[in-house]
């Protein structure tokens, strides 16, 4: 660790992303903190910046930052009374000094997590009102102060306002996390459902390449393409303490035959006693490789929360190799470290948060991972 901040004792940290000198910190909720930025030119010493609250019965969990603008989602937190739901839009012509300038309202219970790359849309999830659980949504900023919803898809039985019914298990929720695109394909996770390829070549009506399930599992999150190599890194979130749920896994796939995507490796689970620590323990977000990032088609950057930070090698994808580890002293008062979110930048640094009161930490590669990883480093066209 080279630097550490308990962003002004609303530690609750989960989505982070740097932007030049500024990084963005979004904050579970339970602390009513909603999003905050602070200065990284020194890393040792990061300095908080700014601060501001989520709105009332609302969280702001996630942030997203490209092309000069930094969008937060807006999602009903822990309540059913009225509450602000959408996303919100800053304009970065100051990095320090965001200003709102726009909002896109989804109704319902709000939006969940935001992808956003650069240019004209953002791809989201949400609970517009009239459907059961979370769906995918696209929106055009290019406007961004006017957003505009331009396409949609959900499984078959969410829309329960026009007469779907679920035909999931019972006591399984199928429902969007996230999706990554790549082109013409969103690689979408559906939670209970597994993993999703979507043909996006029309915005405006998604349609299915393929679907694929796992038996253990489940709550599926991240989907991410390694476009080079035709294969898709996904992680399952737990959402119970301990383990007692079905394992939540890091899983290889081969998408070399896109309409019949196939299980070809786990990633080894962390051995110790992290059962027996409390609270989460599982896989949970991977480094996206985003544009102005670290990006690597080989090494797999990953939030384990109690087992802190693990890195994959999937140099032999069908043979991953964990190679790097960093599990963050516990916080007093707290269970265990729950390590939440991960973001890499492209001098090798390493951003994680934690998703209870243990705030960002800022890691430095050893000597040996710092080599592997310039060994690994992708093109720029990575994604």
């Amino acid at each position: 660790m080279v630097g550490h901040s308990d962003l002004n004792g609303y530690g609750d940290g989960m989505q982070v992303m740097r932007f030049g000198d500024a990084l963005y910190v979004g904050h579970f909720g339970t602390s009513g903190m909603g999003t905050s930025i602070l200065d990284v030119s020194d890393v040792a010493n990061p300095t908080l910046v700014r601060q501001w609250k989520a709105p009332a019965h609302s969280h702001t969990h996630k942030v997203q930052v490209a092309d000069r603008l930094l969008l937060t989602n807006h999602e009903r937190f822990r309540s059913d009374r009225e509450s602000s739901v959408g996303m919100a839009v800053y304009d970065l012509t100051d990095p320090f000094d965001p200003q709102q300038i726009g909002f896109w309202n989804s109704t319902g219970r709000g939006v969940h997590r935001i992808v956003y790359e650069g240019g004209r849309y953002a791809y989201l999830s949400a609970t517009p009102d009239g459907f059961e659980g979370r769906i995918w949504m696209i929106v055009d900023i290019d406007d961004p102060e006017h957003p505009v919803e331009v396409g949609r898809w959900w499984w078959p039985g969410q829309w329960t306002a026009g007469g779907e019914k679920p035909g999931w298990p019972n006591g399984q929720s199928w429902k969007t996390h996230h999706a990554m695109v790549l082109g013409e394909r969103a690689y979408l996770g559906l939670w209970d459902g597994g993993m999703v390829i979507l043909d996006i070549g029309d915005l405006t009506h998604p349609q299915v390449v393929s679907h694929l399930n796992w038996d253990e599992g489940g709550e599926t999150h991240t989907c991410l393409p390694l476009p080079s190599r035709d294969l898709v890194v996904v992680t399952d979130e737990p959402t119970s303490d301990g383990c007692d749920a079905p394992p939540h896994m890091v899983r290889v796939v081969d998408v070399s035959k896109e309409e019949e995507p196939t299980v070809i490796a786990i990633c080894p689970v962390p051995e110790g006693d992290f059962c027996e620590r409390g609270l989460r323990f599982g896989a949970h977000c991977l480094h996206e490789n985003r544009p102005d990032s670290y990006r690597s088609e080989e090494l797999m950057f990953v939030s384990y929360f109690n087992a802190g930070l693990r890195v994959y090698d999937l140099a032999m994808p069908t043979a991953p190799k964990e190679i790097a580890l960093y599990v963050p002293a516990c916080p007093p008062n707290q269970a265990s470290i729950q390590t939440n979110d991960v973001w890499v930048g492209a001098d090798h640094l390493v951003y994680i948060t934690d998703r209870v009161n243990g705030g960002l930490h800022i890691l430095e590669p050893d000597g040996e991972l710092d080599i592997r990883m310039t060994e690994a480093a992708a093109s720029p066209g990575t994604r």
